[in-house]
């Protein structure tokens, strides 16, 4: 038995002629799922009667349920998207204009442990399966047309990395949703073996990559990762992989008060961005996360100082903003409300 949402859309024919079904059919099921978007195969009536038991036997969709909603002033939505075994995933919904962007979570939970990341304070539960993400990414589609993915919810891709890029190739794939590679955004924390498999990899995603501190004590005490893969081997592969694929990579700034927000360090990570050639920063100011009161957001003449300095240095910078504050947007905090209840 396969998931009918872990099978790309490439290889139904070969899945429906290794169980003596008739491979032409691949076509009609790829319509009633890509097109119809259906949620149930008794839904799929392209299909013969007899036909749709067995797609529910042999490729069964996988169930997910809204166990929490919250929305936020500013029209962003989060989701807490519960699966069969119990276990429970955020996804983000974020309305623009001209743009609806779904922020995707590939871990229940996170091993790498990121201070100020409230989906790391409960540690990891498990990886998802590849018709698992794809299921987040349907739930999250309910709600509207998607037109960007940002794999920055719950957990480290690249940590689950071959599901997660088997969810996204389909989610990417013509005869799938067909969501462009461009519009899918994949967030490391600076896992230093994901980054170099997936420059070779060929397709056209866009890498960020976690930064929120210029120098290694300080990244060390607030992304263990570092510990593992300092600056200089982090920055190091990124140059590389800017130059192998072509492509641009942005790293993420948070902006915490007290901590990572002096001149000097704004100047430290303009230097350090320069290293690579093909580089853009986000700078955000932090969403406060319950587990840590200490940590505060910053306020907007620290933020512009920042941008001042990084724009100086000739850093291609964007300054965001926060959204859905008031929906417990930061990653895992709907997931630890509902822990604690």
């Amino acid at each position: 038995m396969k998931k009918a949402w872990s099978i790309l859309p490439d290889e139904w024919k070969e899945e429906l002629k290794g169980r003596g079904l008739r491979p032409f059919r691949a076509d009609q099921i790829l319509q009633a799922l890509y097109r119809d978007w259906i949620d149930d195969w008794d839904k799929a009536t392209t299909l013969p009667k007899d036909l749709r038991q067995t797609m529910k036997s042999e490729f069964p969709l996988t169930e997910t349920k809204t166990l929490a909603e919250s929305v936020s002033s500013d029209g962003t939505k989060k989701l807490l998207v519960g699966f069969a075994d119990g276990a429970a995933v955020e996804t983000v919904l974020i309305p623009a204009t001209g743009r609806f962007t779904q922020c995707i979570s590939t871990q229940v939970g996170c091993a790498m442990g990121c201070a100020f990341c409230a989906s790391g304070a409960q540690g990891v539960v498990r990886s998802l399966a590849a018709d698992e993400i794809v299921a987040e990414y349907m739930a999250g589609r309910a709600a509207g047309e998607i037109t960007n993915i940002v794999v920055m919810g719950m957990g480290e891709p690249f940590a689950n990395y071959d599901e997660t890029m088997r969810a996204l190739r389909l989610i990417n794939a013509g005869r799938g949703p067909n969501l462009g590679a461009r519009h899918i955004t994949l967030s490391t924390c600076g896992v230093v073996p994901g980054i170099e498999r997936l420059a070779k990899e060929g397709i056209q995603f866009e890498l960020s990559v976690s930064l929120h501190a210029p120098d290694d004590e300080l990244r060390s005490e607030l992304m263990p990762v570092n510990r593992k893969w300092p600056l200089d081997v982090l920055m190091r592969t990124c140059a590389e992989y800017t130059r192998e694929t072509k492509r641009i990579i942005t790293f993420e700034y948070t902006v915490i008060r007290g901590v990572n927000d002096s001149r000097r360090q704004a100047e430290a990570l303009a230097a350090l961005v320069k290293r690579v050639p093909m580089a853009k920063v986000n700078l955000i100011p932090l969403s406060p996360v319950s587990h840590r009161p200490d940590f505060q957001t910053p306020d907007e003449s620290t933020m512009m100082m920042f941008l001042d300095v990084l724009m100086k240095a000739k850093v291609q910078t964007m300054l965001r903003r926060s959204r859905g504050k008031d929906a417990d947007a930061a990653c895992g905090q709907l997931r630890l409300r509902s822990i604690a209840k």
